[in-house]
């Protein structure tokens, strides 16, 4: 039988699905450390008696691998190989009474906004003086970083509002607080993000504002890219493509959901707009911005997509000719509104719909990476791996974008820099290049 011990407790905090989830993991990092709690994120080492699971709810996919995840630690202290265990996240938000019932090996559940009674797990306080302080998880170079929270929009498909609530924004002196803060501390670049970028503002300042935003952290010293993701395309603010032509350290990047290519499917996804609308704002940022690269997602599989509509989706992308498309399969979400619907595309279908569209991206892609040849970028090195070091142009966010690969065995380059390169040969999603003077 295991005795107890006076040993201090040692916590591994494990993140699972997006972004947004591994800002909030770095937040109760900083606030147990802030609280002289031994903590760590992600630990190689299989030597921390305490497990925090910061799970995912957004997908099917999603679920059961934060599921899968929780069983794996529940037979863990099962076996006594950890005395504690606690689930946050989205998957806990959105379903807490039946992960209760199911799961009895967890110690505790806590919803996405609840950090302050998990803090109290541990007679720990949350301190306040810390917001805006945040230890990095991640490359120090880049840090992610939540400018709200929750989102108001009735996308039939996503259950992001169940587990997140409304939206909420962060007030700029905070954010450029925040800022200053990781820019102290080695980043060079911000990831702008939240599960509605455009709406920012409108609930603390009546306006959108987030041009305002932007001016404001582009000034924040050592900052070197500002990268913006999740904009939403209805009531887009225009005003946001001025900042980012003037200032020299915003991006030409832009990660915009769009989802479909068809009017009468956007209906059904309640995204307030069509495709007529969705091309000529496309236009529009091109045209105020040029040479910016655009990232979209897009959900196939929709209830009531017909064949006819999923051509129309493939014109569109022929047409528009994203930069950067990721592409979901339609997961019927209860509580949604699409739930309603008849789940009526069948799963291979969806999956091959999906194929045929990364497969006409990936043509795309290499069409725009061959006219690099020739062409010199900056760099910002992300790490060394077999044999190259790779790192990203300012039309790259990290793990889902394009890479550049420079030859580790020729040049030598310090992981964090940027760098001054000239491309020499591209494939459909990765860049070769030389450094220069």
């Amino acid at each position: 039988m295991k005795t107890k011990t006076l040993k201090k407790d040692k916590v591994n905090i494990v993140t699972l699905g997006c972004a947004k989830n591994l800002v909030d993991s770095e937040v109760m990092l900083t606030q147990l450390k802030g609280n002289q709690i031994d903590a760590q994120h992600e630990s190689e080492k299989d030597d921390s008696n305490v497990i925090i699971i910061n799970t995912c709810g957004f997908i099917e996919n999603a679920k059961q691998e934060s599921i899968d995840t929780i069983l794996q630690y529940a037979s863990a202290k099962e076996d006594g190989r950890i005395d504690k265990l606690y689930v946050t996240g989205c998957l806990s938000q959105r379903y807490k009474d039946d992960l209760e019932a199911e799961i009895p090996q967890v110690d505790a559940f806590f919803g996405t906004m609840e950090l302050p009674n998990l803090l109290k797990k541990f007679k720990a306080d949350y301190k306040h003086e810390l917001v805006g302080e945040r230890l990095s998880s991640k490359a120090s170079h880049y840090a992610y970083m939540k400018i709200s929270e929750g989102c108001d929009r009735p996308c039939s498909f996503c259950a992001i509002p169940l587990m997140r609530g409304k939206h909420r924004s962060r007030p700029i002196e905070e954010l450029v607080a925040e800022a200053k803060h990781l820019a102290k501390n080695g980043t060079k670049e911000l990831l702008l993000i939240a599960q509605d970028s455009t709406y920012y503002g409108l609930d603390i300042y009546k306006k959108r504002n987030l041009a305002e935003l932007l001016e404001k952290l582009s000034e924040v010293e050592g900052i070197e890219w500002i990268r913006l993701h999740y904009a939403f395309p209805t009531g887009f603010p225009t005003d946001i493509l001025d900042v980012m032509r003037e200032k020299s350290n915003i991006c030409k990047y832009l990660d915009m959901p769009l989802q479909h290519g068809s009017s009468k499917v956007l209906k059904l996804m309640r995204r307030g707009t069509t495709r007529e609308k969705t091309e000529k704002l496309v236009e529009e940022i091109r045209a105020k911005v040029p040479g910016i690269h655009l990232r979209t997602t897009l959900i196939v599989g929709h209830p009531g997509e017909t064949e006819e509509d999923f051509q129309e989706m493939l014109d569109f992308v022929k047409k528009c000719r994203f930069e950067r498309v990721g592409v979901f399969t339609y997961s019927h979400e209860e509580d949604t509104h699409a739930h309603t619907m008849e789940d009526d595309v069948p799963e291979e279908v969806k999956q091959e719909r999906a194929e045929i569209v990364m497969e006409l991206q990936q043509n795309i892609s290499f069409e725009n990476n061959q006219k690099k040849i020739g062409q010199q970028f900056k760099v910002l090195i992300d790490r060394k791996e077999g044999g190259y070091f790779v790192g990203r142009t300012e039309f790259d966010s990290p793990e889902v974008d394009n890479e550049v690969l420079i030859d580790a065995e020729k040049h030598y380059l310090r992981v964090g820099d940027f760098a001054n390169v000239e491309v020499y040969d591209a494939t459909d999603y990765d860049l070769y290049a030389d450094p220069v003077q």
